[in-house]
């Protein structure tokens, strides 16, 4: 399994596993756990959730998942904006390690940025590190300008990634905020690399899957993951999802391919506002 390094050092997989929306239907309960326990055993040990998921249930699943397995695995989960003060960033972390069972997670992440002053949410992760209930903290969804703003703050230059839309169809990243974080060794963790398989039908990216007897999703993982510093977190719901998943990390995409998808996928020339899903 390819890694990339947190600032800490802290050696992580390129490809993980996103739980977004997760849990959602019971009768698919028992096959997306056997899918993240498959990611563990095959190395995709990043498994990313957040406590707004399900409200809740997701990390309930996730916890269920590693119970047993936590020593292998790399826990990201995030809390709420809303949630972000000193007392309520600590309160949420608590309730998230009630859900998924454990004692710590790897890596917080404030998901996205709220009308909470970052200063106040910098003091609530300082705490929740000191105290070990986590081990690190990122955030998630920042601009460059949020990005620069942060690690002037006091503690801030402390982030281990920005989690941040990013795939062929939402390339407005590369212009300034991927570099931004590629310049610090921040890792940018990518959510959504598939657009939700939204982007599979294009005809040239079926044209290069077909060259590779791969499928299109998997040349759109290779892509993301082509540089070091991307780490993707695709949402995969049964085994041979993640057993197709893993194979992109054989693909390595030559330059003419590359070009292909930036006719098809052209990257940004100019700054663009920040994507969300």
């Amino acid at each position: 399994m390819r890694t990339t390094n947190l600032p800490s050092g802290q050696a992580v997989p390129v490809l993980g596993q996103g739980t977004w929306g997760m849990g959602d239907s019971p009768d698919s309960r028992a096959s997306e756990i056997e899918a993240l326990r498959y990611g563990i055993d095959a190395g995709m040990s990043v498994i990313d959730t957040a406590e707004m998921y399900g409200d809740g249930t997701t990390e309930e699943l996730v916890g269920q998942a590693i119970e047993g397995r936590r020593s292998e695995v790399f826990l990201v989960s995030k809390v709420l904006p809303q949630n972000a003060t000193r007392a309520g960033t600590i309160a949420a972390c608590e309730r998230s390690l009630r859900r998924l069972q454990t004692d710590h997670v790897d890596l917080y992440l404030l998901h996205w940025r709220g009308q909470v002053p970052l200063a106040e949410t910098l003091e609530a992760f300082d705490t929740l590190v000191r105290t070990g209930k986590i081990r690190s903290w990122g955030v998630s969804n920042f601009d460059t300008a949020d990005m620069t703003e942060l690690v002037g703050k006091h503690g801030g230059p402390a982030v281990q990634t920005n989690q941040v839309l990013y795939n062929l169809a939402r390339r407005g990243i590369e212009y300034d905020l991927l570099p931004w974080c590629e310049q610090r060794q921040v890792p940018v963790m990518a959510y959504s690399p598939l657009e939700q398989s939204r982007l599979l039908d294009d005809a040239e990216l079926r044209r290069i899957a077909d060259a590779y007897s791969a499928a299109p999703a998997q040349i759109a993982l290779a892509w993301a993951v082509r540089h070091d510093g991307v780490i993707a977190v695709p949402k995969a719901g049964t085994v041979d999802h993640v057993r197709q998943n893993l194979m992109a990390l054989d693909i390595a995409l030559s330059a003419g391919d590359l070009a292909a998808l930036d006719r098809a996928f052209p990257p940004p020339t100019s700054k663009r506002p920040l994507e969300m899903i």
